[in-house]
């Protein structure tokens, strides 16, 4: 689901339209913004604080065969929210599950595997050793 509410929404279309078989569904909860309030520990594992708010767009949309999917994303991107619900809705199908995995979700994890290689090496150039020297005037 991560790599579904990250994704860009064009890649997700495009994902859609390469599946050969896409089953019919309904919407039950049409794709929506509103805010959520993000919390925060001190130190990382200390006492909790509300941070502030950021927006999220939620969406649920149910298949014929009765199988029902969810996505929050971050952000207003109504169409990124949909195609999410939607592949979550068709992964939890045996005869579907494959072509989303193949189609949809392996380029992703490629995708974002790649980049998480990129973000290293791009820190990893700006790292700074520190030493200490003796200066021998003890």
């Amino acid at each position: 689901m991560a790599l579904l509410a990250e994704a860009d929404p064009e890649t997700l279309a495009n994902g859609w339209n390469a599946l050969a078989a896409r089953p019919p569904y309904s919407v039950v909860r049409a794709p929506e913004t509103g805010l959520v309030m993000v919390r925060g520990r001190i130190g990382g594992s200390g006492q909790p604080f509300n941070l502030g708010e950021t927006t999220v767009t939620r969406c649920v949309v149910a298949l014929s065969t009765g199988e029902a999917g969810y996505s929050y994303c971050l952000g207003r991107d109504k169409t990124r929210a949909l195609f999410a619900a939607l592949f979550d809705a068709m992964w939890q199908r045996e005869d579907t599950r494959h072509a989303i995995e193949g189609t949809v979700i392996a380029p992703l994890r490629q995708a974002d595997a790649q980049r998480r290689t990129v973000r290293r090496a791009e820190t990893a150039a700006t790292k700074v050793d520190f030493f200490t020297m003796v200066r021998g005037e003890d």
